[in-house]
């Protein structure tokens, strides 16, 4: 009799999707793998012979762990599931035993609703929900040391440092989780402002009360020296594109001090505008601006020189100076009239850029040049502006190209510092009479400018008390 060829099937293995662990613990049992044999036998134009044997599935537990959920507001309605299903679904924070991956959502009425995923390691998660139409999205918030002045990112470090000038000095935290790193006592009082180099390993921090400009190693953050200005009230530093000199500016003896950092001493004295604060010197260390508070000025140096001209009096508050990436354009903050103006560095033309809230102070423009985030007192209190006044602190962020509003958050009282990380995938500011740091994640530029302007019409009454 003819026989036919042998046929054999080779062997199948399915496995099932699942997590690792580290053993059956009780917890929600989930299906891990499952294995299918089919063989057949020699086959005969008469008989034909199939041997199935039966399905054997094996359970394998992830172990219970317990998690801690906060939201804000405390009102929003939180789901919690986990492997198991739905382990909660109320409002307010949850704490409570899950297992192996959760999934996290919540609600609230007039917010943007928000999810998150949790690994089976991860044991809390904080959710601070954004009003309905904000494009940026907060990430946390923290508390500082008394009247938090200035926050800065240090570049190339996860590391948000704090200039207190109610304290003793200044702080250092983890952007990322809010936890602090260090704390740094300097003698006789606090700080104000905060620069690095650019590698981040050096740090100089202004200390008002004895016009003193304080070297810190930002490793180990050791002072290393401690520079006199020889002036009165020192506010803002900056430093020259080859970090060989710095200026730092006095607000009471109306001049900036001319640092040779090879030596830490004072080269020279630049007699400025009444109280100047803000500086800025382009790349190619040629001009250095000054911004005259008591009259509004801007002020421009030829450091070859030394000579000076005013390019501009608004009459008001003039603060804060930064410049585009490429230092072609110069952003100043008019704190009294409530502007933001642009400044040509190779004309020195002065044009408006655009009117924000009450009282603004510092500014900061995003790494590419094409956003400006900018901190905004709010309305004083009548009585005295070291108390809390009619309105909320806000940010505004500013189309640089145009001046189109694209975004607004209401913060809390006082809002002062601000910083964009050199990524700029990050905002933090300080509120400062609430001794308190925000941190916002930064959307890609064309998330901000599909947003229609964001919260910008919304907050201008929701800052209002």
């Amino acid at each position: 009799m003819a026989r036919f060829p042998q046929v054999v099937f080779p062997l199948v293995l399915v496995l099932a999707a699942c997590s690792g662990s580290d053993g059956p613990e009780s917890g929600a049992p989930v299906p891990a793998i499952t294995t299918s044999l089919i063989t057949t036998t020699t086959t005969t134009p008469t008989t034909t012979t199939t041997t199935i044997p039966a399905t054997t599935t094996t359970t394998i537990t992830y172990p219970r762990r317990e998690i801690a959920v906060t939201v804000e507001p405390a009102a929003a309605v939180l789901t919690v599931s986990d492997a198991g299903g739905a382990v909660s679904d109320a409002p307010g924070p949850f704490s409570g035993l899950v297992s192996g991956p959760v999934e996290l959502a919540v609600a609230a009425d007039g917010y943007e609703t928000e999810t998150a995923s949790l690994g089976a390691d991860r044991t809390s998660y904080a959710f601070w929900l954004d009003p309905a139409g904000q494009v940026l999205d907060k990430a946390l918030e923290f508390g500082s040391g008394n009247a938090p002045k200035q926050v800065a990112f240090r570049p190339g470090h996860e590391e948000l440092w704090v200039t207190l000038l109610g304290g003793s000095g200044f702080e250092v935290y983890d952007p990322g989780s809010g936890s602090r790193i260090a704390a740094v006592d300097l003698p006789r009082a606090g700080s104000v402002e905060v620069i690095f180099n650019r590698s981040g390993s050096l740090a100089y921090i202004s200390q008002m009360e004895t016009a003193s400009v304080y070297e810190i190693d930002a490793d180990s953050k050791q002072v290393l020296r401690v520079m006199p200005t020889t002036g009165v009230w020192t506010k803002v530093m900056v430093l020259s594109p080859d970090e060989q000199t710095l200026w730092a500016s006095n607000w009471v003896s109306n001049d900036v001090s001319e640092f040779d950092l090879s030596t830490g001493e004072v080269r020279r004295k630049l007699g400025t505008v009444t109280t100047p604060r803000g500086l800025y010197v382009t790349p190619d260390a040629a001009k250095l601006y000054v911004a005259g508070f008591a009259s509004g000025e801007i002020q421009v140096f030829d450091l070859a020189t030394g000579s000076s001209t005013i390019l501009y009096r608004s009459g008001g508050a003039m603060r804060h100076l930064v410049g585009s990436p490429d230092g072609s354009l110069l952003y100043a903050s008019d704190m009294a009239r409530d502007q933001i103006l642009i400044v040509d560095t190779a004309t020195d033309a002065v044009t408006e850029l655009a009117t924000v809230d009450r009282l603004p102070n510092t500014i900061d423009v995003s790494p590419d040049g094409r956003v400006l985030y900018v901190s905004n007192r709010g309305r004083n209190n009548p009585q005295t502006y070291y108390i809390p006044g009619p309105e909320w602190g806000t940010v505004a962020i500013l189309d640089t190209a145009t001046g189109v509003y694209l975004d607004a958050i209401v913060g809390g009282n006082q809002t002062t510092g601000l910083d964009v990380s050199p990524d700029g995938a990050w905002l933090a500011y300080s509120d400062f009479l609430d001794d308190r740091v925000v941190v916002y994640r930064i959307p890609p530029f064309e998330e901000l400018a599909a947003g229609e302007g964001g919260r910008w019409v919304a907050h201008l009454a929701g800052k209002v008390k």
